[in-house]
């Protein structure tokens, strides 16, 4: 037993460290890093991820994985410093359910956010900063998107 509990410990502490990535994507084709905007989507793409993102199941989870985060910010005494994992999800499920034809990848760091990828429109891209300010902790937004109508295929 004594063995086996350092084993256990190290194991778990090796699964926190690697699911602790700060960033959050949009959708799976969203850029890997906010130092890349991404590539153009196809039409295919975007009508694949609007869907999943404007379907009542997935609005839901946003809105739940928003108000479950809120809710464990106040529990854990309502600072204004977020975790920045905590952070970066929770500007990215406002987005996605916002912008759910937008291919965003977020990171945050110290309440500095970074939303980096491709939207469709202009009036989308003006929507990033305002919404993302929305959430508590955010202190600055720092907009890495370009505007890249899909391509037909």
């Amino acid at each position: 037993m004594k063995k086996i509990m350092p084993l256990v410990l190290s194991s778990i502490l090796l699964l926190g460290i690697a699911a602790c990535g700060n960033q959050a994507k949009t959708s799976s084709s969203a850029p890997n890093s906010t130092e890349e905007t991404g590539e153009v989507p196809t039409s295919k793409t975007v009508e694949s991820n609007q869907k999943d993102a404007t379907s009542k199941v997935r609005r839901d989870q946003l809105n739940a994985d928003i108000r479950a985060r809120e809710e464990r910010h106040n529990i854990t005494g309502r600072s204004t410093e977020r975790a920045n994992a905590d952070l970066a999800s929770e500007v990215r499920s406002k987005l996605e359910a916002n912008i759910p034809s937008g291919q965003l990848t977020v990171t945050s760091k110290n309440g500095e956010v970074v939303v980096a990828g491709t939207v469709q429109t202009q009036e989308q891209l003006n929507k990033i900063d305002p919404l993302a300010k929305e959430i508590r902790g955010v202190k600055s937004v720092k907009v890495v998107v370009k505007i890249a109508p899909a391509v037909r295929n």
